[in-house]
């Protein structure tokens, strides 16, 4: 399970209750530059992917799952994305109100606070900034880009009244993966506001998601929408 932006795995503490009491084992790790993990950089996915394949790698190797799912919010989904176009480790995921590409995010994000005629620019200058201070391209950063290469059945959840991150992040999203990716919009829930807007729903629709892969390998397709 994996956090999003300025939060930590505290902060899925309530969705793990209940995994757990649905007989899942779970781990939740701080991504980096959060909660205990080292790392003062936030790259949106460039460097965290590599980060979440080697928790996988770790799992895998130590605690031999039968099966292997993924939960991302915001950041975290974006994050769980990036890796599944790479990783076919993962039995089925589902992302909650994840950005669809991080300059169109960084756009919107920034021109809640400034005019977008000033936002726009303004993100173009940090992302030339982050190529020449840290050597990394934040365009990569991109679950968009890596959603045609996804082949492992993915539940989109995103909330109509959603104003940090649009659900036309989202609906980009399945557009571009129509036969492993479904896309769930929870009317009138806030940013990965899902659980706290229709939480017998979020279980019901959560819980059987992953159980319908069980008895299945890796890269079946998903149910008849």
């Amino acid at each position: 399970m994996l956090h999003g932006i300025a939060d930590s795995r505290a902060g899925e503490l309530g969705l793990a209750r209940m995994f757990l009491a649905s007989g899942y084992a779970v781990l939740l790790p701080d991504l980096r530059g959060h909660g205990e993990s080292g790392g003062e950089l936030v790259t949106y996915g460039v460097l965290e992917s590599d980060d979440l394949r080697r928790w996988v790698t770790w799992l895998v190797g130590e605690v031999h799952p039968r099966h292997l799912f993924g939960l991302g919010e915001s950041l975290g989904g974006a994050v769980l994305l990036q890796e599944l176009a790479s990783d076919r480790r993962f039995d089925a995921a589902v992302a909650e109100s994840s950005f669809a590409d991080f300059e169109w995010i960084a756009d919107d994000r920034v021109a809640q606070r400034v005019p977008r005629l000033v936002a726009v620019p303004a993100v173009w200058m940090g992302l030339q900034y982050a190529r020449w201070e840290y050597g990394l391209d934040l365009r990569a950063a991109s679950p968009e880009s890596a959603m045609p290469n996804i082949t492992v059945p993915v539940l989109l959840i995103h909330g109509t009244a959603d104003d940090r991150t649009l659900p036309a992040h989202s609906e980009t999203l399945a557009a571009k993966n129509p036969q492993y990716v479904q896309l769930w919009l929870v009317p009138g829930a806030g940013h990965t506001g899902a659980f706290g807007t229709a939480p017998g729903e979020f279980r019901k629709r959560v819980l059987n998601w992953f159980a319908d892969y069980q008895n299945f390998p890796p890269g079946i397709q998903p149910r008849e929408k």
